[in-house]
């Protein structure tokens, strides 16, 4: 499986917080250990932790340097391949930019949500998009989702993940592993 033209970005800025006001929202561990060993199960070109904060910046060094210079690289060799997939950008602009110098070609970019939004596509038309040999870039919003001015820029967005409970609010680094599995698994 060769997924390199396909990368994903762990969105912490811009996105909205319970009230509906635009935030940055915390960078967990946790996330950035998850989307880090998905985007690797996945042959995925990289992944983008979005984020404009220098502490968020200096956190995501202090782990990553631990991970694959430090003891943990020793201790756990597979989580250091899993985060040689990571870069970091302090914008979305950012992450688009980094993908088109690497690969010489700007990514088409497909937004992910928990809500539902006119003119989304389903998991199948995903597929076939990501599928067809383009780059493709899969924002995932952190917090409350991405602002309304993101929605409105992307080139396309996934229908919400929706198994028929009416509840769905799922974390971030599930929500990830379940839509790179209906887009790219077997």
């Amino acid at each position: 499986m060769v997924n390199r033209n396909i990368f994903a970005a762990l969105v912490h800025y811009p996105v909205y917080n319970k009230k509906g006001d635009i935030v940055a929202t915390s960078v967990t561990t946790l996330d950035v250990h998850d989307t880090a060993r998905i985007s690797k199960t996945y042959d995925l070109g990289g992944i983008y932790l979005v984020t404009p904060l220098e502490a968020h910046r200096q956190l995501i060094d202090r782990l990553f340097g631990h991970w694959v210079d430090g003891h943990g690289a020793e201790y756990n060799p597979t989580r250091k391949e899993a985060f040689h997939k990571l870069s970091v950008a302090d914008s979305i602009e950012g992450a688009i930019a980094a993908i088109e110098k690497e690969i010489g070609k700007r990514p088409k970019v497909i937004a992910t949500g928990a809500k539902s939004n006119r003119g989304s596509i389903d998991y199948d038309a995903g597929r076939r998009l990501v599928n067809d040999g383009d780059p493709y870039l899969i924002l995932f919003g952190t917090g409350w989702g991405l602002t309304s001015e993101v929605m409105s820029k992307v080139d396309y967005i996934l229908d919400p993940i929706d198994v028929g409970t009416g509840y769905n609010h799922l974390p971030v680094r599930a929500a990830f592993a379940i839509i790179f599995d209906r887009i790219l698994g077997r």
